[in-house]
């Protein structure tokens, strides 16, 4: 799978069922969107509209693609302020699929309580593993696992508590 939908047109990707389903849609096309907008620098209404074209948004969470699109960008400052500590290596020097699926996750973690922290985790692991380097996913892993105790450190000791 690539980060260019133009090799799907003769096997398109199976529609999602299920709200679950329709965010994990919602969040891989996100993603490349944000890869996207931080590589080309494209406006962000002109990438939110040629993704509607090229994809079919009935198996997606259109308003939660949405919703990380503009978050996500409104929020870079913070965003990046929040992941830099967790780093090994300058923000510039990340490979960009990387940097938008942290971007994301940060997003998910500061701002989406409603979705718990293994989810939002998982969720950055599973988009390295498909779109990143070979072991990008366990260091997108790996800063993800520290910015959770900084963001959602109440909610992962609760689930500690609750688990013995």
């Amino acid at each position: 799978m690539s980060l260019n939908n133009d090799d799907c047109r003769d096997n398109p990707p199976p529609r999602a069922k299920g709200r679950i389903a329709m965010r994990r849609v919602a969040r891989s096309l996100a993603m490349q969107a944000l890869y996207q907008w931080h590589v080309a620098g494209q406006n962000l209404n002109e990438i939110e509209a040629q993704f509607r074209v090229d994809n079919d948004f009935n198996g997606v969470d259109g308003v939660y693609f949405n919703e990380i699109l503009r978050g996500v960008p409104g929020k870079k400052s913070e965003i990046d302020a929040l992941i830099e500590p967790y780093l090994d290596r300058p923000m510039h020097e990340l490979d960009p699929v990387e940097w938008a699926i942290l971007r994301l996750a940060t997003w998910e973690l500061s701002t989406r309580i409603d979705v718990p922290y293994r989810v939002v985790i998982n969720e950055g692991i599973e988009l390295a593993k498909v779109f990143g380097a070979t072991d990008g996913h366990k260091y997108v892993n790996g800063v993800l696992d520290k910015l959770a105790l900084r963001l959602r450190g109440a909610e992962i000791r609760d689930a500690k508590l609750n688990k013995n």
